[in-house]
Parts: structure tokens; C-alpha cells; sequence
């Protein structure tokens, strides 16, 4: 009696649907639902789970899905709500331990980093306040933090105890934007010497106008640099102790003001005369 012929592969199943609910034990032996890296995805089939889930009517709904998970965008914004939502609660530290406003902290936090937890500039700023690894360095030991910078809590900490150091040293919170972006040594010039600013940190107090306060305080970021030439037009002669000079001098045209935080924290000299003022009363 000849053996009976045994078909390698048996007949289409009348119900190609496969419950999710009753996976054989071996199932999971391929991994975490992760498909090998390289591997090509296998087309729709009778057989298939997600062609049983289309004709259930439950596809597109799944093929939604997936789309929107997959999408940059949706990747972003949910890097970006994880970010945040972990920064909720070391903002609210950060703010009442460098007695700062809070939402100077988010504010820039999102110009910065957009809640982005590993975020790391072309220049090597760190984390979602991109801190420098020099200022990261000098912050974590005045500050006892600790060693990793992509830390939440840390790095919140750390930008905004450098925000408090910035506005301390000018009072004004426009300046203490620029010098947080483009470091104090360039602000200082700027008020200083009339060197400009970069654009890109023009750009970036212009982004952060919400806390600023109003366009007033947004001059640093619009308005002309001090001009380092005023010293040629103090007066060149002699002035009597009343304040008036023995020969009128013009006032000069379109001389910018300074900005706001040069009032708080004057840099540069009062102008004099170039000669000792004279008294009314000449003596013979």
C-alpha cells in the first residue's frame, strides 16, 4: 500500500481571522513587536490579522494610526509633551529657589529647545535649556547639581540660575535675554562699545517679546547700538559753574538712546568738558 501524500501546506483555512487574544506561547519569541531592522513588511493576505481587521471595519482606523504615530510631526510633538510634562514640577522648584518668574523658565525653554529632553546644538549647548558645556561645568559646581546635563531637573536648575545671574548683573530682562543667548562678554560690548548683535540673538529677544514686558523693553533688541563716537562732541570750551558754556554747541542729530539696561547699570562715562569750569566771580 503505497504512503499516503502528505501536502506541504495545508488548504486556505475557512477563517483567516486570528485572534490577537489567543497567540500560541512561541509567539513572542520574535520580539517586542519590533520588526528586524531591514526586513521587508509582507504584503496584505487573506491570511492576514490586518486584512481580517479591514473587512472588520476596524483598518482604517488602524491605518490612521499608524500614519500619525509614524509622522515626523507626531514624533516631535510627543518628544516635545514628554519634555514638558517632566519639567513641570523642577520649573516650579527652579522658580522659587532663584525667586525668577516662571514663565520666563518655559518661555525659554521652548525658544530654546522645544521641550526636547536630548536636544544638543550644532555648537554643543545640552538639554532643554541648552546650557554650554563650559557654563554647564561652572553652574553644577556653584549649584551642587549633578554630572549629567540632560538630567530635567539639573539642567532646569542650572538654566535658570543662570537666568537670576544675567538679570543680577543687568537689570533688565531683555539684556539678561541677550547675554543668556549670546553671553554676557558680547552684551557687555554691545552696551559698551556699540559692537551689534548677532542677528540671530535679535531674532531671539524678538521671539521672547512675551516676557519682556512690551515693545519698550525690546529696544535692545531694535533699537541703534550707543554711539562710541559721542565723546568728539563734548563742548570745547570753557563752562561757567551754572551749567552754561562760554560758546554755544549744537545738539547732535539722530543719536540713538541707550537701552534700558545701560540705565540700570551704566557702562560708560558721563561726557565732560574738555576744560575746568569757570567761575562767575573773576578775581583781579
Amino acid at each position: 500500500m503505497p504512503d499516503p501524500i502528505i501536502p506541504l501546506f495545508a488548504e486556505k483555512a475557512p477563517h483567516p481571522f486570528v485572534s490577537l487574544g489567543r497567540r500560541p506561547a512561541g509567539a513572542r519569541s520574535e520580539g517586542q513587536g519590533r520588526p528586524p531592522a531591514g526586513a521587508s513588511r509582507a504584503p496584505f493576505t487573506g491570511a492576514s490579522t490586518l486584512a481580517g481587521w479591514r473587512r472588520s471595519g476596524v483598518g482604517p482606523l488602524v491605518a490612521l494610526a499608524i500614519l500619525l504615530l509614524g509622522s515626523p510631526g507626531a514624533a516631535l510633538a510627543q518628544k516635545a509633551g514628554t519634555g514638558e510634562t517632566i519639567a513641570s514640577a523642577p520649573i516650579a522648584e527652579a522658580a522659587q529657589r532663584f525667586n525668577i518668574p516662571e514663565r520666563w523658565i518655559w518661555a525659554v525653554m521652548r525658544a530654546e529647545s522645544n521641550g526636547d529632553l536630548r536636544a544638543v546644538s550644532p555648537v554643543g549647548a545640552m538639554g532643554l535649556m541648552q546650557i554650554m558645556p563650559t557654563t554647564w561645568t561652572s553652574l553644577r559646581t556653584r549649584y551642587r547639581l549633578g554630572s549629567d546635563p540632560f538630567d530635567a531637573r539639573d539642567n532646569i536648575l542650572a538654566g535658570a540660575a543662570y537666568l537670576r545671574e544675567m538679570y543680577d548683573r543687568y537689570g533688565d530682562v531683555t539684556a539678561m535675554l541677550a547675554a543668556y543667548n549670546a553671553g554676557p562678554g558680547r552684551t557687555d560690548e554691545y552696551l559698551s562699545r556699540g559692537r551689534p548683535l548677532p542677528v540671530a540673538t535679535r531674532a531671539y529677544i524678538a521671539k521672547l517679546a512675551s516676557i519682556t514686558g512690551g515693545s519698550d523693553d525690546t529696544r535692545l533688541a531694535v533699537a541703534q547700538p550707543p554711539d562710541p563716537f559721542a565723546w568728539r562732541r563734548a563742548a570745547l570750551f570753557p563752562t561757567r559753574a551754572g551749567g552754561s558754556s562760554t560758546a554755544a554747541t549744537a545738539p547732535s542729530k539722530g543719536t540713538p538712546a541707550f537701552p534700558s539696561a545701560a540705565a540700570a547699570e551704566p557702562v560708560a562715562p558721563r561726557q565732560a568738558s574738555l576744560f575746568v569750569p569757570l567761575s562767575d566771580e573773576i578775581t583781579r
